[in-house]
């Protein structure tokens, strides 16, 4: 190589690789097999996973809104939360088989009485009021409330003071007992189950079996759901069949749409969350599959072994795609890294002077 000088046109790969170690060393996953991709691969090839996580966080956020209004309505306040109840009684013609003597007939009958003209009924207490006024009261919240129609109107009720109620409103408290007592259980502990799925759901990223651990949460988390808005469901209509059960009385029962509305949009993303859940479990790639070898990246340009690297391989690609006979995995180093390769430029040697 006589008459030619090595000139180096910028850094080369082991002074790059020196500058900045800690940089590649961070920018490289190593897998069981000493393959290794940099993590913008990976994260690349997780892509499909991470976004089927992001859903599901998605589906279990809409889950706890939707849990929390429900949980909220019909409690003391202002707002759309009084809309929002389960059933609603209506006594305002009520018809009455007693009345005390002097007793002077108001706006409705069952203010006559010393009734509210409308009861409506929500998870943790009831409230009441008249047509003409609205809500008037609203009782405290209890947990494991329950809706007990016989006891407050007789409670109500003016001394000397009778009225009819169905036959069938007898057969059914303890249908509402049990049921209040059901739903109650299942919303507020899936409501704090879905709180914590929301965290919990980012380790899904990691592997298959975090999935399956997870999808059994989700499934309990549905199931809660579901049970709680079919009890409760039943329950309205039950209440509603007994109350309205003989119309020559004037009691009428109409169910609150809104809060089974909530409820069943509550248990639908519940279901998807856990479909999501169940899915990862054997689809979309996770960092663990890419680590053991199961999932490999197509594409990823790796590089096993590199001489001189200190066992970190470097990714390099040419330009407009073409290899041009260069070994597979080799990449433009300008394009890649910011330096070029080693160049060979002819130099004119220096006269010797000799004394």
């Amino acid at each position: 190589m006589a008459g030619f000088r090595f000139r180096r046109r910028g850094a080369g790969p082991q002074d790059h690789h020196d500058s900045d170690s800690s940089v590649t060393q961070t920018d490289t996953q190593y897998t069981e097999h000493g393959q290794n991709y940099s993590k913008v691969a990976v994260k690349q090839a997780t892509k499909t996973r991470r976004n089927a996580i992001i859903f599901a966080c998605f589906c279990y956020l809409m889950t706890l809104v939707f849990l929390i209004v429900v949980e909220v309505g019909n409690t003391p306040g202002s707002g759309p939360r009084q809309n929002i109840y389960f059933f609603k009684l209506d006594l305002a013609d009520i018809i009455a088989q007693s009345l005390p003597q002097g007793l002077i007939l108001t706006n409705s009958i069952a203010r006559t009485l010393g009734l509210h003209d409308f009861y409506q009924v929500g998870l943790w207490n009831f409230c009441e009021g008249y047509l003409d006024e609205g809500i008037t009261y609203c009782s405290q919240p209890q947990a494991m409330y329950w809706f007990n129609p016989v006891q407050i109107l007789l409670s109500e009720l003016f001394a000397g003071a009778s009225i009819a109620l169905p036959s069938e409103v007898n057969n059914i408290l303890d249908i509402l007992q049990i049921a209040s007592h059901v739903m109650f259980g299942c919303f507020l502990a899936a409501l704090c189950l879905s709180f914590v799925l929301i965290i919990a759901s980012p380790i899904v990223l990691r592997s298959r079996l975090w999935s399956g651990v997870l999808s059994v949460f989700a499934f309990l988390n549905s199931l809660l759901i579901i049970v709680g808005s079919a009890v409760g469901t039943a329950m309205g209509l039950i209440a509603q069949y007994a109350l309205s059960s003989q119309p020559e009385l004037n009691v009428k029962c109409e169910l609150g749409i809104t809060m089974y509305v909530l409820m069943w949009i509550a248990a639908g993303f519940s279901v998807l969350a856990f479909f999501v859940h169940a899915g990862m479990c054997c689809c979309c790639t996770s960092r663990r599959d890419i680590r053991t070898g199961r999932r490999n990246i197509v594409g990823a340009g790796r590089k096993e072994g590199a001489a001189g690297g200190g066992g970190v391989a470097h990714d390099y690609t040419e330009r407009g795609g073409a290899t041009n006979g260069r070994s597979e995995g080799v990449v433009d180093e300008e394009k890649t890294h910011g330096y070029s390769l080693p160049k060979f430029t002819k130099m004119r040697r220096k006269p010797t002077v000799r004394s």
